[in-house]
């Protein structure tokens, strides 16, 4: 691919409230108009509500062709290829694949978004570079430690940008947060972090088994994850089952705990524990915890995550958030809002989320679109095409996207094993404990390659 074979639009860009934030980040970039040469040519992986989200915010930013759209269930696909032909400025249905392997095998991709179920980051996110595109890959990234190691190491083998959707790392008033409070020593010290997810997110019910309609691929669906019982269409509902993801720690906390790495500059964590389980909605089919610990030991620091899918939030107004405690004052920060609160007389500081319906006003009518992350995603799109264009690191790059997600799984090991774990990413081992070690991989269905075994 050519550099600069792609431009932003400009007047759009630049216009209202979130502007000089921008101009900020990307500098220079920022500031230039690209000239189009062609646009960049675009696939999607899974066309589920995030991955249409994540697809129209790049085409709202950049110059791009969707080409092609890929998913196992052919009614959505259908309705996702009707959907882009109305949003790109081309008005072409793009291909539909029901295979990803045979879309990848065309190799006429600049770039591939993944919105799959978690199960499926790894082979996709993999497949992808291979096939010669960058990536643009849902957190978290993996659902085992070594299918992480195995994309970082493909990012490097096949020389790819890999954007990981970790997106608070572009949402403006975080950002204003970190330049103007956190890395002008308004904090002080930091030297205690707490994280939380009071969301009632937990899928509650307890469906019965039915046949799988004739449109939906379950065995594909379910690729090198154990296939379990069929019980509907699992849309949105797949998060309630340690089979395809992490939990809430692994969907919720790895936003959280990737926001404060990158706000603290923080890496690898020295330590991770955690207790937990299903103390209270004991009814549904759901095996993912309702209540959970767990603390993130780094040099004088402890960063605490907990949640529960019932009852109240600690502090109603932020709900999903984090909170730095420094000897100078405290930030609490979430999605929708920033608050500091000085020790002493100094000046408190509020900013609130910043929306852009003005700017995008298809963003209003869009079906179950966040609008306060869609500013995020868009600036994240940005950084994405940046890094591509110049060769450099995205801010929410694979190893970073890795750190994150992969100390999200280590606190469910330590959980299940009820002691802490530390993990040496050098060894790709868990110091002192082989059998924490063995399960740094998990077992893939018959007939699937882990890629950490190859």
């Amino acid at each position: 691919m050519e550099n600069k074979n792609f431009y932003i639009n400009r007047r759009r860009f630049l216009k209202g409230t979130t502007a000089a934030t921008v101009l900020s980040c990307f500098g220079a970039y920022g500031m230039d108009l690209m000239h189009q040469k062609k646009p960049l040519r675009v696939g999607l992986i899974g066309t589920g509500w995030y991955g249409k989200s994540d697809l129209f915010r790049l085409i709202q930013v950049a110059n791009v062709e969707v080409i092609s759209l890929c998913d196992v269930d052919r009614h959505q696909l259908e309705k996702a290829g009707k959907l882009v032909g109305e949003r790109q400025r081309s008005r072409k249905v793009p291909r539909l694949y029901t295979d990803y392997n045979k879309m990848l095998a065309e190799r006429d991709l600049d770039i591939v978004l993944i919105g799959t179920p978690d199960h499926w980051h790894a082979l996709q996110g993999i497949a992808a570079m291979k096939s010669g595109a960058h990536v643009y890959l849902q957190k978290p990234i993996s659902v085992d430690v070594l299918e992480g190691e195995a994309l970082v190491a493909a990012a490097k083998k096949y020389d790819r940008v890999v954007q990981v959707g970790t997106q608070r790392k572009s949402t403006p008033h975080l950002i204003e947060a970190k330049k103007n409070i956190v890395d002008k020593g308004l904090l002080g010290k930091v030297s205690h972090v707490e994280m939380c997810c009071y969301y009632h997110m937990r899928d509650k019910g307890n469906r019965p088994v039915v046949e799988v309609p004739d449109f939906f691929d379950y065995d594909e669906w379910t690729g090198p994850a154990p296939l379990r019982e069929f019980d509907g269409i699992p849309h949105r509902r797949w998060r309630a089952f340690m089979e395809y993801g992490n939990g809430i720690v692994g969907d919720m906390c790895v936003h959280m705990l990737d926001t404060v790495r990158w706000i603290l500059d923080l890496g690898w964590p020295k330590r991770v524990s955690s207790t937990g389980g299903i103390f209270v909605q004991k009814e549904a089919k759901a095996n993912i915890t309702d209540t959970q610990t767990a603390i993130f030991e780094f040099d004088e620091l402890d960063c605490v995550w907990n949640h529960r899918s019932w009852g109240t939030p600690a502090d109603p107004a932020y709900p999903w958030a984090f909170k730095l405690y420094g000897d100078k004052g405290t930030l609490s920060g979430s999605v929708m809002q920033y608050d500091f609160i000085p020790e002493g007389d100094g000046e408190k500081i509020h900013k609130n989320v910043i929306y852009e319906r003005e700017k995008y006003p298809e963003d209003v009518t869009e079906k179950d679109i966040e609008l306060h992350a869609a500013p995020a995603t868009r600036l994240h799109m940005l950084d994405f095409l940046k890094a591509i264009d110049q060769g450099s690191l995205p801010v929410a790059h694979i190893e970073q996207g890795h750190i994150s997600t992969a100390s999200c799984i280590l606190a469910n090991m330590a959980m299940d094993l009820k002691r802490p774990l530390s993990y040496n990413p050098e060894e790709k081992i868990v110091r002192n404990d082989p059998e924490a070690t063995q399960l740094l991989q998990r077992s893939y269905r018959e007939g699937w390659e882990h890629p950490g075994a190859v």
